[in-house]
């Protein structure tokens, strides 16, 4: 199993984040096909104190390729896409495997 992270780093405004975070771009990632499960974490800090993050989301897949496919089709593209529109700069992404 593959999983896709990202991790936003604090907004300027959090609340209208959230609220675009939840009504807007998770339905359009919930649509990727080949997707397991998806996580969504609020960072509540570190164990030194504060931390520089927001939220962590995990996207999870079969398989490498599954993920790929599933970024390479009109689903992921659009939920890329809709990146820019709330988290420009803010976000930070990498792909894991799951052991």
């Amino acid at each position: 199993m593959v999983k896709l992270t990202a991790l936003y780093k604090k907004p300027s405004d959090p609340k209208e984040f959230d609220r675009y975070y939840k009504e807007i771009h998770t339905p359009l990632a919930s649509r990727m096909p080949g997707l397991k499960k998806t996580e969504i974490a609020q960072v509540l800090g570190s164990p030194f104190g504060e931390s520089d993050y927001h939220l962590m989301t995990n996207l999870y897949f079969d398989n490498l390729d599954s993920l790929k496919s599933a970024m390479s089709s009109e689903e992921g593209k659009a939920a890329a896409k809709d990146l820019k529109n709330f988290a420009s700069g803010l976000v930070q992404m990498m792909i894991c495997e799951v052991k």
